[in-house]
C-alpha cells in the first residue's frame, strides 16, 4: 500500500491508464527498417499539425493583442522550418532507427548543451522559444500516438504527473473511474477537477509512474490517500465492496435536489455551484444548486486552440447561463498565470509564478484583450441574472480601476449600438490577504464579495498548494484562516454585503459546519458535492453550529480543530466518512 494526498473522496477499482508528461524522456523504441519511412511521416504530420496551430494563433493574437506578441508566435513558425532542426530529427530517424519523439529530445539535448555555452543572454533566451517549439510537436506526435488507448471502453485511473486543464478535455473520452498523480496538493488543479467531476483522486504521488503500467489494476481510496499496486484478491474485494457502497450513498444523495436546503431549525441556505463549462453548469442543475456561484472563466481560454473572440466568448457565456439553476451566473474574469497559462500572453519565466504577474495583474498590460472579455460579459447579462467577479484584488485603487474600465466598456457597447443588458453588480474575489485585512474599504466600493479559500490558504501561510513538501501548510483547518474568515463574514453582514464562500472549503462537510456558526449564508461548490452539503445542512441547526465555530475560533492547532470538527460532524451525520477526505 502506498500514501498519498487524499484531495477528493470516494473509492475505485481500476486499470491504470498512464499518461506521460509530453517532454519525459521514455525508452526509445528500436524501430525495423520498414517502418522508417512511416516514423519519417509521422514526423512531418506532427509538425504540419504544430504549424497550423501556430498559424491560426498568429492570426487570431495579432488582431486580439497586438502584433508585438504575435511575433513570438511567426519566430516559433520559423523554427518548424528549420531545416537544421528537422534534419537532425528526420536523421536520427533514419541512421539511429529510433522514434521520432527520441529523434527531438536528442535534438533538445544537443541544443541545450550548445546554448548553455553562449554568453549572450538574449540569445539564451532562445532556447526557450526552441523548447516551445519541440513541446508542441511532441504534443502532437502524443496525440497522433494515443488515438487509440483513448476509446477504451471500461473505467480506468488516470495516473500522470499532473492533470492540466487543457486534459480535461479527453476525459469525455474516458470513463474515469480516478485519478493518481505525481504532483499537486489538497486545492490544486487535480483535485479541483476531480472533485467538480465527483471523481476520487490523490495527489502528491512522486515516482508513481515508475512503479505502474497501463493495464495494472489499482484500488484508490480517496478519503484516506491509499493506493494499492496490483492487489491481491482480498484487497480488491474490500475495496470494490466499499466502492459500491460509495456509489450507492452518492445515489440515495442525490435524490434530495429538489429539496430545499433549510436547516433543522428552518434557516435557509443558499447551495451554488463551481462551474467550467457548459457541462458542470447542467450537472449543477442536476444536482439542485440554486445557481452558480462561480464560473471560471479561464477554462475556455486554455481549452480553445487560438483566442476566443467576443462573439464566441458571448455565445459560450450564454450556453452556461441558459443551462445553469435559475439563470443566475457570477462569470469571474480571466484568471490566468501561476500554473494556468495561453501562450498567447506570453510564457513569462518567474521566480514565483503564484505571486507575480497574473489573474487581475494581466488587465493592464493587455487592456484591450480585458476588454473584449468585459464586452462579451456586460452584452451577455441580458440572458439571465449575472453579476462580474474580480479575481486576486489586492488593493483599493486596483477595484477602482475596474469599476472605470468596466463603466467604459459599457458606454463604449451603448455608443456602437451593442446592448450591455441591465445593470450588473460587480465584486470581488477576496484571496490575497491584504485585500482582506482591508475588507472595510473594499466594501465601500463593491456590490458583493467572493472568498476564493483556496488562494487565501496559500497566500496566507506562504506555501505552494501544489508543493507536496508544503502542502500540508495549506490547511482549511488552520486557526489563523478561521480567524480571518470569521472577520470577512462578520464585515459583510454588519454591511449588509452578500459574502459567498467558492473555494473548496464549500465542499467539506467539516468546514461547512464552523462557516454556518460564522454566519455564512451562501457556499458554492463543486456541483458534485451539492447533494452532501445539502443533507448536512438539513441535519443540523445554527445554534449547534455557532456553538462549533465559536469553540473552534478559540482552538490554536490545526489537529485539534480538525479532530474536534470530524468528531461534531460525525455526531450529526455518521455517514459523512465516506463523502469527505481524512486530510
Amino acid at each position: 500500500m502506498k500514501k498519498g494526498v487524499p484531495v477528493s473522496p470516494g473509492v475505485a477499482v481500476a486499470h491504470a491508464y498512464c499518461v506521460d508528461e509530453v517532454l519525459a524522456r521514455r525508452e526509445p523504441n528500436q524501430l525495423d527498417v520498414a517502418a522508417l519511412s512511416s516514423e519519417i511521416n509521422r514526423f512531418d504530420r506532427a509538425c504540419a499539425a504544430a504549424a497550423e496551430e501556430l498559424d491560426a494563433i498568429v492570426a487570431r493574437v495579432s488582431r486580439q493583442v497586438g502584433e508585438e506578441e504575435a511575433a513570438i508566435f511567426r519566430a516559433h513558425r520559423l523554427l518548424l522550418r528549420d531545416p537544421a532542426l528537422v534534419g537532425k530529427v528526420k536523421t536520427a530517424i533514419l541512421n539511429r532507427h529510433v522514434d521520432a519523439a527520441t529523434a527531438l529530445h536528442d535534438a533538445l539535448d544537443e541544443y541545450t548543451t550548445l546554448f548553455s555555452k553562449i554568453e549572450d543572454e538574449y540569445l539564451k533566451e532562445r532556447m526557450s522559444d526552441l523548447r516551445d517549439i519541440v513541446s508542441r510537436i511532441m504534443a502532437q506526435l502524443a496525440l497522433q500516438k494515443c488515438d487509440e488507448p483513448l476509446n477504451v471502453g471500461e473505467p480506468v485511473i488516470l495516473v500522470a504527473p499532473e492533470i492540466l486543464p487543457s486534459q480535461a478535455l479527453s476525459f469525455d473520452r474516458l470513463q474515469v473511474a480516478g485519478i493518481i498523480t505525481e504532483t499537486g496538493g489538497a486545492t490544486g488543479h487535480a483535485a479541483i477537477l476531480a472533485r467538480s467531476l465527483g471523481i476520487p483522486a490523490v495527489s502528491g504521488m512522486r515516482g508513481i509512474l515508475r512503479e505502474v503500467r497501463t493495464g495494472d489494476l489499482i484500488a484508490l481510496d480517496g478519503r484516506e490517500g491509499h493506493v494499492y499496486l496490483r492487489p491481491g484478491p482480498e484487497v480488491e474485494s474490500a475495496y470494490r465492496k466499499l466502492q459500491r457502497e460509495y456509489v450507492d450513498l452518492r445515489d440515495r444523495l442525490i435524490e434530495n435536489r429538489d429539496q430545499e436546503p433549510v436547516t433543522a431549525d428552518g434557516v435557509r441556505i443558499e447551495l451554488l455551484a463551481n462551474v467550467n463549462n457548459t457541462a458542470d453548469s447542467v450537472m449543477a442543475a442536476r444536482a439542485g444548486a440554486s445557481g452558480v456561484g462561480l464560473y471560471r472563466t479561464e477554462y475556455l481560454f486554455l481549452s480553445h486552440p487560438t483566442v476566443p473572440d467576443e462573439e464566441e466568448q458571448l455565445a459560450a457565456y450564454r450556453a452556461i447561463i441558459e443551462a445553469a439553476p435559475n439563470q443566475s451566473v457570477t462569470i469571474r474574469t480571466l484568471d490566468l498565470g501561476g500554473d494556468k497559462n495561453v501562450p498567447y500572453l506570453g510564457q513569462q519565466r518567474e521566480a514565483n509564478p503564484f505571486m507575480g504577474w497574473r489573474s487581475i495583474r494581466l488587465s493592464s498590460a493587455y487592456p484591450e484583450f480585458f476588454q473584449t472579455q468585459l464586452r462579451a460579459i456586460l452584452r451577455a447579462g441580458k440572458f439571465g441574472n449575472v453579476s462580474l467577479l474580480f479575481p486576486m484584488i489586492s488593493t483599493l485603487e486596483e477595484v477602482q480601476r475596474l469599476k472605470r474600465m468596466v463603466e467604459r466598456t459599457r458606454v463604449a457597447l451603448s455608443r456602437d449600438g451593442g446592448d450591455a443588458g441591465a445593470h450588473i453588480p460587480v465584486g470581488v474575489m477576496l484571496e490575497v490577504p491584504a485585500a482582506a485585512l482591508c475588507i472595510e474599504a473594499m466594501l465601500d466600493e463593491v456590490d458583493f464579495v467572493s472568498i476564493g479559500s483556496n488562494d487565501l490558504i496559500q497566500y496566507l501561510m506562504a506555501a505552494d498548494r501544489d508543493n507536496p513538501k508544503v502542502a500540508h501548510l495549506c490547511e482549511p483547518f488552520s486557526p489563523a484562516l478561521m480567524r480571518l474568515l470569521n472577520e470577512i463574514i462578520q464585515a459583510c453582514n454588519e454591511r449588509g454585503t452578500p459574502v459567498t464562500l467558492c473555494g473548496e472549503m464549500a465542499g467539506r462537510p467539516r468546514c461547512v459546519l464552523p462557516l454556518l456558526g460564522m454566519g455564512l449564508r451562501r457556499m458554492s461548490m463543486s456541483p458534485a458535492f451539492v447533494p452532501s452539503i445539502k443533507e448536512l445542512v438539513r441535519l443540523t441547526t445554527l445554534p449547534r453550529a455557532r456553538d462549533v465555530a465559536e469553540r473552534i475560533l478559540q482552538m490554536r492547532t490545526v489537529g485539534e480543530i480538525r479532530g474536534y470538527l470530524t468528531r461534531k460532524v460525525r455526531q450529526i451525520w455518521p455517514n459523512v466518512s465516506i463523502l469527505d477526505t481524512n486530510k
